[in-house]
């Protein structure tokens, strides 16, 4: 591993040692660096003097800097950097002499402008490691457009598929990003292992929309293997049912019943034995297929109630279900609180502590921490460069 800077606060974690230059944007780039440096990497976000757009999304501090900025960049130290100035390259060239892996997510013709590709970092450095994330993928005829996380959910035949009334619908999460970004830290820990065994680097490449289809995998199996032309259903289930949202007398919730012990424990619940004799309702593609019925019912027996009322007899009944939250109902909800998983952190130019969203995986002994807040744009220029400057006389 390269000789880096400790991680500030907190132990120690399992990647200390390991140097990571962050060139990423957004959300995939910058959470695959963000889940490494929660671990203890020392990953140093390099960005454009006057701040790179992502920013400044969701603006909540006094200068600007948005809610996504926070989030994707905490444990993170800020060298502000013109990389394509002769100066600016320069520089990342000598800090490549210390660092274990660069993360990417820009086009490649961006990055070969920046000296980022893979073929210039290896021949400075062959052991180096190349997180490199695209919309599209490194192969196909649209391999070189740009693209954010809706393309990957739009491209699988989720958006389709969840659509309705003839509107596609797609979810105000972005899954796919985070979703490429932890498959991109799986691949960088992998290549690190490697590299132990070999003392090479690699590339490690990954994209929105393979994430997307391997996430969404099981209907493009199905669809070809046997054609089915499943159709959109919006909220309800679509392989199986009964599965949708239902509007209690104060709110909504979710629910769903997979596999026959719990559509039989549902089936009692509502008293409607019938059902157990129905042959349309026998197993799950029976009743994927006659969910309007199915779903008609429970949306009866869920509006006689109030929320609590429903979630609390589902709850007995050992089904699956939840209430429909907004953010402000997430942040208060004794559940989400519980988790752990939004910690405080005090913040320059913030009134109160933020909270910020840890990794949602946890290790037993070693495990990750908030240890700094999201950096100041330039804020490690001079104790970045000083290192630099002491780990080459040593050197």
């Amino acid at each position: 591993m390269s000789t880096t800077t400790p991680p500030a606060g907190g132990n120690a974690g399992p990647l200390t040692g390991v140097r990571v230059l962050d060139f990423g944007r957004f959300i995939a780039g910058p959470f695959c660096a963000a889940l490494l440096a929660e671990f203890g990497a020392d990953v140093i976000r390099v960005e454009r003097p006057e701040g790179a757009e992502d920013r400044f999304l969701m603006p909540v501090t006094d200068d600007g800097t948005g809610a996504l900025y926070l989030q994707m960049n905490r444990n993170k130290r800020s060298l502000a950097l013109d990389v394509t100035s002769d100066e600016g390259r320069a520089i990342v060239r000598r800090l490549l002499a210390n660092t274990d892996v660069v993360v990417a997510n820009l086009p490649p013709t961006t990055l070969r402008k920046m000296g980022l590709d893979y073929a210039t970092l290896s021949a400075i450095k062959p052991d180096i490691i190349l997180v490199n994330l695209s919309a599209y993928g490194q192969e196909g005829p649209w391999s070189t457009r740009p693209g954010f996380d809706s393309i990957g959910q739009v491209m699988c035949g989720g958006v389709y598929l969840s659509g309705e009334d003839g509107k596609p619908r797609r979810t105000q999460v972005n899954w796919v990003d985070h979703a490429t970004a932890t498959h991109a830290a799986f691949g960088t820990l992998l290549a690190l292992m490697e590299r132990n065994l070999s003392g090479r680097g690699q590339e490690v490449t990954g994209a929105l929309l393979n994430t997307a289809l391997s996430a969404h995998a099981q209907p493009l199996v199905e669809q070809h293997l046997i054609a089915s032309d499943r159709q959109p259903a919006g909220n309800r289930g679509i392989f199986t049912n009964p599965g949708d949202l239902f509007e209690a007398r104060d709110g909504w919730l979710v629910l769903q019943a997979v596999g026959n012990p719990l559509f039989r424990r549902l089936a009692k619940l509502i008293d409607e034995p019938q059902w157990l004799e129905d042959p349309r309702f026998q197993d799950d593609e029976g009743r994927g297929a006659h969910g309007e019925e199915l779903c008609e019912r429970i949306a009866a027996w869920c509006a006689e109630r109030t929320l609590d009322e429903a979630l609390d007899a589902l709850a007995e009944a050992r089904i699956p279900s939840a209430p429909v939250l907004s953010p402000a109902q997430s942040l208060a909800h004794p559940q989400v609180q519980a988790t752990g998983m939004l910690q405080p952190m005090t913040i320059p130019g913030l009134d109160k502590e933020a909270l910020l969203a840890t990794a949602p995986v946890n290790l037993s002994r070693t495990p990750g921490s908030l240890r700094r807040p999201p950096p100041r744009l330039g804020e490690h220029n001079e104790e970045i460069l000083a290192e630099l400057e002491r780990s080459e006389q040593a050197g």
